[in-house]
């Protein structure tokens, strides 16, 4: 399975020099098909490559849409991106390839963060929107491709400036880790029946 992974900032993102390769390098056996960078002032996102439906170039990630204005990075597989795909070229959304992957790109442009209630599969995804300045991310009902994120609070948005008001939190998130494990006295755990060990 694929491994992805990120960070987000909706003002600007502030440097972490080779937090890309240092990532990619850990997310390596995820992916051992390829991997794909993007960077721009407020987004950076990773990802390894597992290659299964589409198994050309067109399948590489991040994808983005056709002005590059939206980006997405996704693990997973979209059960229904055939039917998605015939409804979206009806629309007039032009494919380049056969991925799953590029059904999320065209369905966010037509649906936005409605999106995903149109998804059938096992998933985790993230989109990052540069007009909107906003990042979306997703995973399947059940959690079967989690997906993690954290807030991170920062003083200033970026390095050198005194405006605490134009602060706001960053985001991290990564969606390559495995589901704990459900040991007894987990917070995920059933409690056991009364007199039942």
């Amino acid at each position: 399975m694929c491994g992805v992974a990120g960070r987000f900032h909706p003002v600007a993102l502030g440097g972490a020099p080779g937090w890309a390769p240092r990532v990619s390098a850990l997310l390596a056996h995820r992916g051992p098909d390829g991997e794909g960078h993007y960077s721009d002032d407020r987004c950076e996102l990773v990802h390894r490559r597992l290659a299964l439906i589409d198994l050309s170039p067109t399948g590489h990630q991040p994808m983005a849409n056709e002005d590059g204005s939206v980006y997405v990075v996704f693990n997973g597989e979209i059960y229904n991106h055939r039917d998605l795909r015939s409804e979206l070229e009806r629309r007039g959304h032009r494919f380049r390839g056969t991925s799953d992957t590029e059904v999320l790109v065209h369905l966010y442009e037509e649906h936005g963060e409605r999106m995903a209630g149109r998804l059938r599969g096992i998933f985790a995804f993230a989109i990052y929107d540069s007009r909107r300045r906003a990042l979306y991310l997703a995973r399947d009902r059940f959690g079967v491709k989690p997906l993690f994120y954290a807030l991170h609070k920062r003083s200033s948005p970026c390095r050198g400036s005194a405006r605490r008001s134009t602060a706001r939190p960053a985001t991290t998130f990564s969606a390559w880790a495995t589901c704990p494990s459900r040991r007894p006295g987990s917070p995920m755990s059933r409690p056991s029946p009364r007199g039942r060990r």
